[in-house]
């Protein structure tokens, strides 16, 4: 979301605005540069995470401009040159961008987007990037685990009151959605972005009315195409079940209507469920469904569906919109290479004494090979010259241990990352929000159920050609023999 208080263009770590000066005031200025954003670790420890993010960078990098404010107030800082000032006042975004389609399941190491720029252009929009990503990518993720526990039963979010910020609320009720929840309570998602809204009724509801009858009774008659009632604001057995249910009887069922919900938002709701259940079905209200809120996770999900629960529909709320168990996405922005003015490309490594934070080198491309039954195997990272024949086998091999290898024989190959600003042009066509859920569910479908555990997961193969491992190691062996 923009405020009209502030541009977007300031939305950068200042090192990125350092950095820049510093660039422009030296034979850098005109270099171009690669940067991969890519993350670690999957989130809760899982086998996979899930891409989004990107139809805000787009928006961000077609409006990125540095307004007057914006350039006194960097003139106020004392350190920045009036020339370079006029460089910022003048900015515009003229490279070129990469990415995998939102819904997309994304591995530990792999590029989910790709920057080719001007430096001092690649530098400055990395903040952007990585919090757009990091952030949806987070909340999608979470709410695919989720949605897989429920196990086909609709999940709604209902986090905005919990959510860090309004930002927070609105675009991670948007990643639920590309995550697969059936809806939000956040109004402005739908306003914005189409994801379904909607929502029943609070405590105070039922509390502002002499009885909770007269409570239930005047919400059918209001909203009679599927209320949904809240029985929990007293007690659940002696007054919720039962008043919901003459409220129904009374007011639904003279108008014909046969749809309706009860929520449970306390208490043992495995318990009450099945009782609330057999007293809907013994006032033969067998087609009323049962809704259940109340800081629920996939864990708690899966717990109750095991228990034998009775519940059709969930609502989740600060556990999905903060991703409370683990709420890092934790994805990096790393040079990769650059380029000269003939065209010729130079890899570039970043060494550490941790081998999880050594990057690929490179402007590459990605692949996913599937086998004959559409299973994802593998994904292969290669040199961006190279091509992939699939009709040559192919040893892929473990990142993890790297005696343990996979023999491709009989597969197919899709190139994942895709043109999406070219020249500083936009090339892409941003697919509708309906289409991307559907996207990720078909991509969730193509991963084995090994990957998609909860726990211990598989370790899905994403693997480096002979090629880019080669130029790897070579750059690994040259650094370390000049350390």
């Amino acid at each position: 979301m923009k405020s009209d208080e502030y541009s977007l263009a300031l939305l950068c770590d200042f090192y990125e605005l350092t950095m820049g000066c510093g660039y422009f005031n030296s034979e850098l200025r005109d270099k171009t540069a690669y940067f991969d954003v890519f993350f670690r670790r999957v989130p809760d420890g899982g086998g996979y995470a899930v891409a989004a993010g990107l139809e805000q960078i787009i928006s961000y990098i077609e409006n990125l401009r540095f307004t007057d404010a914006d350039i006194d107030f960097l003139r106020g800082k004392g350190i920045f040159g009036e020339e370079f000032l006029e460089y910022l006042a003048n900015f515009r975004f003229t490279g070129d961008i990469w990415a995998l389609p939102e819904g997309t399941v994304i591995f530990p190491q792999e590029p989910i987007l790709t920057v080719r720029a001007p430096v001092i252009e690649a530098q400055l929009i990395e903040t952007y990037l990585l919090l757009a990503i990091n952030h949806q990518s987070l909340i999608a993720t979470k709410a695919s685990r989720m949605v897989r526990a429920a196990e086909g039963r609709p999940i709604s979010e209902f986090g905005s009151r919990r959510a860090h910020g309004e930002d927070a609320a609105v675009y991670g009720a948007r990643a639920a959605y590309i995550g697969g929840c059936t809806g939000t309570a956040c109004t402005l998602s739908d306003k914005l972005y189409g994801v379904p809204a909607g929502g029943t009724m609070a405590h105070s509801w039922v509390q502002m009315f002499d009885s909770e009858y007269e409570a239930f009774e005047a919400y059918c008659k209001l909203y009679p195409e599927n209320p949904t009632l809240l029985v929990d604001t007293y007690s659940v057995f002696k007054s919720g079940i039962p008043n919901a249910i003459k409220a129904f009887k009374n007011v639904l069922h003279p108008m014909g209507m046969k749809k309706c919900a009860v929520r449970i938002d306390s208490g043992d709701i495995a318990y009450i469920s099945r009782k609330a259940r057999k007293m809907l079905d013994e006032a033969g209200l067998n087609e009323c469904k049962i809704v259940a809120s109340n800081a629920l996770d996939e864990y708690l999900i899966r717990e109750l569906i095991s228990q034998g629960a009775c519940i059709d529909a969930f609502g989740i709320g600060e556990r999905l919109i903060t991703a409370k168990s683990d709420a890092v996405f934790g994805g990096v922005y790393k040079l990769s290479a650059v380029e000269d003015k003939d065209g010729n490309i130079e890899p570039k490594i970043k060494i550490s004494e941790n081998t999880a934070k050594i990057t690929n080198p490179h402007f590459k491309k990605l692949y996913r090979l599937y086998s004959c039954d559409g299973k994802a195997e593998a994904d292969l990272l290669c040199v961006h010259d190279e091509e992939l024949d699939a009709n040559k086998p192919l040893e892929i091999f473990d990142p993890e241990c790297t005696w343990k290898r996979k023999l491709m024989t009989d597969f197919t190959a899709r190139e994942l990352l895709v043109p999406i600003f070219k020249n500083g042009e936009l090339v892409y066509k941003i697919p509708p929000l309906d289409e991307v859920r559907r996207y990720c569910a078909s991509e969730i479908a193509s991963m084995w159920d090994e990957v998609l555990r909860f726990e211990n997961p598989h370790n899905y193969y994403v693997d480096l050609s002979q090629k880019l491992w080669d130029i790897k190691y070579a750059l690994l062996n040259s650094k370390m023999e000049k350390r």
